[in-house]
């Protein structure tokens, strides 16, 4: 549209002023259009849990949406700044891991894709709610760490900081849809809905759900 009106004005088929406001009413008409996940799911998502309300990012700021989970942000040049990462695109990047899907980031986006599309078959919801859900609750709380020097050297039970719950979380549920898809004639994109699905439900069936409960269970002995 832009061009076109461009053009027009080097051909003095249209006066500068009207090529002017007619740019301005385009740029509106463009900010007014709601900005959605692949042109079909809502930002309009809520985060339950406040403590992860500044590290699950969906829709803190304008910037944070956008049609694909692909922003090409330099996260990692500073720490914490990975806490901005819109998480579907967090999501994204950890399905690129184990060497031979390293920077396969197109690949990972259509597997997402068809993640959220199954997940939204399955449960009738925003599948952005149901992922933002399945983080709050994959990530464990309590964490057991080594403490002492060598030879005394004991474990400790410690808080996990909001971060690292995000971290840990996203991490758990792409490693277990890797290993449920690995040799089954089961897509990835199934098998990482299904792990979104019973970790949103807090389901034993989900690897992030049982690895949670084992870590919050080991913390617990060592308290």
């Amino acid at each position: 549209v832009v061009f076109g009106f461009a053009a027009r004005v080097l051909k003095r088929d249209l006066h500068p002023s009207v090529f002017l406001s007619s740019l301005v009413l385009t740029f509106l008409a463009m900010a007014a259009v709601e900005v959605k996940l692949f042109d079909k799911w809502s930002y309009d998502v809520s985060i339950n849990d406040v403590s992860l309300a500044d590290y699950v990012t969906v829709n803190q700021a304008g910037r944070m949406k956008s049609y694909l989970p692909h922003t090409a942000g330099r996260y990692t040049l500073k720490r914490f700044r990975k806490a901005t990462c819109p998480v579907v695109e967090r999501l994204t990047n950890s399905l690129m891991m184990h060497g031979r899907n390293n920077g396969k980031k197109v690949l990972a986006t259509r597997i997402v894709q068809q993640t959220l599309e199954i997940v939204a078959l399955l449960t009738d919801k925003n599948p952005l709610q149901v992922l933002v859900d399945a983080v709050i609750k994959s990530g464990p709380r309590e964490d057991a760490t080594r403490v002492g020097g060598a030879g005394t050297a004991r474990r400790q039970a410690v808080d996990v900081s909001p971060l690292r719950r995000v971290n840990s979380a996203i991490y758990m549920i792409t490693q277990g849809a890797r290993a449920a898809a690995f040799r089954n004639p089961k897509t990835i994109a199934e098998c990482l809905a299904n792990e979104i699905i019973n970790a949103s439900k807090e389901s034993s069936n989900s690897y992030a759900i049982k690895k949670k409960d084992e870590i919050e269970r080991v913390a617990k002995s060592n308290r």
